[in-house]
């Protein structure tokens, strides 16, 4: 009789472990699922903000604030100050907002040059509209002010931080 109730005694001592070694399976198996289903941050995607009645648009992608302009216009588009947020921050947090301003082949090479600049101007005085100080943005005048493609992408001014 002595060796049935080891049998049975080895019978249940297995089924305690198999059972044990499952419900340890399980719990380390739900920790693993709720560590990698934490929520991740999305991509930036880029967005653009058009004025309704021109061609002034702002597109922010990559860190990257650019601001399209309507022809012979200065004028930033509707929503520029929340365009201009990360920079401020960025700014805040000791980095420089440094503006480029470009312009298309229509017209006065010169009047376009000045146009463009007048536009970086704005730029820069909506940032410290926002509270950037005036030494923390520069005003950059690129190799080519003279940017490729259509005209309305070329009519510019790019916001980069560094």
């Amino acid at each position: 009789m002595g060796s049935q109730d080891d049998d049975n005694t080895g019978l249940v001592l297995g089924l305690l472990f198999g059972l044990l070694t499952l419900v340890i399976a399980f719990v380390i198996g739900i920790a693993a699922l709720r560590g990698f289903s934490k929520p991740v941050a999305p991509a930036v995607a880029p967005v653009a903000v058009a004025a309704a009645d021109s061609d002034a648009s702002i597109l922010v992608q990559d860190g990257l604030v650019t601001f399209f302009f309507a022809s012979g216009q200065a004028t930033l588009a509707a929503g520029a100050n929340e365009a201009l947020a990360s920079v401020v921050k960025a700014v805040a947090d000791g980095k420089k907002a440094v503006l480029s301003g470009f312009h298309d082949a229509t017209g006065d090479p010169e009047k376009n040059a000045e146009l463009a600049k007048q536009r970086a101007l704005a730029v820069r005085d909506a940032l410290t509209a926002l509270g950037v100080a005036a030494d923390k943005v520069e005003l950059k005048k690129p190799e080519n002010t003279l940017a490729s493609g259509s005209d309305k992408a070329a009519r510019r001014v790019e916001v980069a931080v560094q």
